[in-house]
């Protein structure tokens, strides 16, 4: 999150802790979250973020951020944000934030009897390489500044139809203190993790099958409450409609006390190499 600024609207992120093929969709959208928020009033803190993935990042290199101040009214302020690498455009942002308010609160009631993050789960990082066999080593997604806890896998082999939500506990593994900014570019990181992975489980196939190529292509997310990323929260992930060669997928973060913290939407490609399906 150290991003170095270049002038009031411009700012240079480094690059990503792992060395995958392409950046982590959740860098980019925590970066950007977080030039926003360099350039509005620290009393204003993030709604909702409306993401396109327009170009995959490289690993390697550095990304621009270029911050353009939309409005900035009594109660709300909107941001436009678009990230380079080597001049080209990557991805755009559209956030909004508001003055915090009191005003009337309610949320369905929300109970999951599910294990807890101290019970014998597996980490998704083991999962994603049980299911990736031709695995040279560890997978990238390791070196990553989380930790999540995968409640229920899908078990059943390739070929059966999986539409049960997925589950998962989650939280950032470095300190990040009281900064309540800083833990909500947390939270947008971590809403990037896991959620379009699922749109394939409907048809009996994992996302890691070597016969897809697929992409995210837009994302957006609404921030209800305070959180502490610090802290296990509940990922609830759902798989909405696929078609078109694309996959629709919708997730929701809660905390241990079962209060709804955010809601995420996400889009993805999924194109299929016939030949050797």
């Amino acid at each position: 999150m150290d991003l170095e600024r270049v002038d009031d609207n411009r700012f240079v992120a480094p690059s990503a802790p792992e060395k995958g093929i392409r950046t982590f969709g959740g860098q980019l959208l925590a970066h950007t979250l977080r030039a926003a928020q360099f350039t509005i009033d620290s009393g204003r803190f993030v709604h909702s973020s409306h993401s396109y993935f327009l170009r995959p990042g490289d690993v390697e290199v550095e990304t621009e951020m270029a911050v353009e101040a939309i409005r900035d009214g009594n109660s709300f302020s909107a941001r436009q944000v678009v990230a380079y690498q080597k001049g080209k455009e990557l991805f755009r942002s559209i956030l909004s934030f508001q003055v915090p308010e009191v005003g009337l609160e309610w949320s369905p009631q929300a109970r999951f009897d599910v294990p807890q993050p101290d019970d014998d789960l597996v980490s998704y990082y083991e999962y994603w390489e049980s299911q990736s066999p031709d695995l040279e080593g560890p997978w990238h997604g390791r070196n990553r500044p989380m930790e999540i806890l995968y409640i229920n896998p899908p078990e059943e082999p390739e070929g059966f139809p999986i539409t049960e939500p997925q589950l998962m506990w989650m939280r950032v593994n470095e300190p990040l203190g009281n900064d309540r900014q800083l833990h909500e570019s947390a939270l947008a990181y971590l809403a990037d993790a896991t959620l379009i992975d699922h749109v394939l489980l409907p048809h009996g196939f994992r996302w890691q099958d070597d016969r897809l190529s697929g992409a995210s292509l837009d994302h957006s997310m609404w921030f209800h409450r305070h959180v502490d990323t610090g802290n296990w929260l509940l990922y609830e992930q759902r798989v909405e409609t696929t078609g078109a060669a694309r996959g629709l997928g919708s997730g929701r973060f809660f905390d241990r006390g079962g209060n709804l913290i955010a809601t995420c939407v996400q889009e993805g490609l999924i194109r299929w190499d016939h030949q050797h399906s």
